[in-house]
């Protein structure tokens, strides 16, 4: 059960906070978005930082799901993982890769699974999320496979903020509405 109840279609707020909201998920809103509406400043911003987070940036795909998930596993956002899981395998990610990530920092030495890209996007993302710091052989081996600058400043941003998402999520008991293997 969440912890502050989800707006009801009745009492959602302003549509002019409301529908750019609906139309960037595709006309029906989420529990998270539900949630988010008890604020309406808040949920404006959020819906514009995320939605250039998701949709405008040049980072990979592939690489910006697979970050995604790793700060969801890590900081047990159940909601994050379960809408991310299926961008992931759309974006590329395999069914072995997707399994693999339910133990995410055996993930980082995974060569079987993750080429070295992957890993090293893995290994960014468990420290940010765990210690916030990171090694300088972390950043290096990320920068090797990342060369572009503008990859690099995309992935930190990326894990930042799906690290504010989770901590959300989490503490407000937000529920996911579905589950990927659900969508058959």
């Amino acid at each position: 059960m969440p912890r502050i109840p989800y707006k009801a279609d009745n009492d959602l707020g302003p549509e002019e906070i409301v529908a750019p909201i609906r139309a960037r998920r595709g006309g029906k809103l989420l529990n998270l978005d539900r949630i988010l509406l008890h604020s309406p400043a808040f949920a404006r911003g959020w819906n514009s930082f995320l939605g250039a987070v998701r949709n405008e940036l040049s980072l990979s795909p592939k690489l910006r799901e697979l970050a995604i998930c790793g700060v969801a596993v890590l900081n047990g956002a159940e909601y994050e993982f379960r809408h991310h899981l299926p961008e992931f395998i759309k974006a590329g990610g395999t069914e072995a890769q997707a399994e693999a990530l339910q133990g995410f920092a055996a993930a980082a030495d995974d060569a079987g699974a993750f080429d070295a890209a992957e890993r090293a996007v893995i290994q960014l993302t468990l420290e940010m999320t765990r210690n916030v710091e990171v090694s300088d052989s972390t950043f290096a081996r990320v920068k090797a496979a990342l060369p572009d600058e503008q990859d690099m400043v995309e992935l930190v941003g990326v894990i930042g903020a799906y690290n504010m998402v989770s901590r959300f999520l989490v503490v407000l008991g937000v529920e996911p509405e579905y589950h990927p293997r659900d969508q058959a």
